[in-house]
């Protein structure tokens, strides 16, 4: 049975998202997903988020078929969780190099590219410009 890990804040959850779950499902026998509490975003991307509690963001991820588990994780990073789960496969998306991915020293990272359009900021940021 092979492990795949993923992290993020999932906070709107858009297409983007769901290509990378997907990806994830299809590289793995479990997905786990490890979720940004609201705190945890709050000092990373600020005051204003996350839009979606920390309780429906993870609703959300457990409704998708994709998602066999959701763990929410205070930290800034997952490190401690990773270690605690030792996936055989970390997945991130994004303009991340293998070797900058927490974890890399654990196991294999892949980097699933970028969805080009979407974006949870840039929403927001549309959203605010109407």
């Amino acid at each position: 049975m092979s492990i795949v890990f993923t992290n993020g804040c999932f906070d709107i959850l858009h297409r983007g998202h769901l290509e990378l779950l997907k990806f994830c499902k299809g590289n793995g026998n479990t997905v786990i997903v490890g979720l940004n509490s609201d705190e945890s975003i709050k000092r990373l991307k600020g005051k204003d988020r996350p839009i979606n509690n920390q309780n429906d963001r993870k609703f959300f991820l457990e409704s998708l078929k994709y998602v066999d588990k959701v763990f929410v994780f205070d930290e800034d990073t997952p490190y401690n969780l990773i270690k605690n789960i030792l996936p055989d496969l970390i997945v991130k998306g994004g303009d991340y190099a293998p070797e900058d991915v927490i974890g890399n020293n654990l196991c294999r990272v892949v980097i699933f590219d970028v969805v080009e359009g979407y974006s949870t900021t840039k929403k927001i940021q549309d959203i605010i410009d109407r």
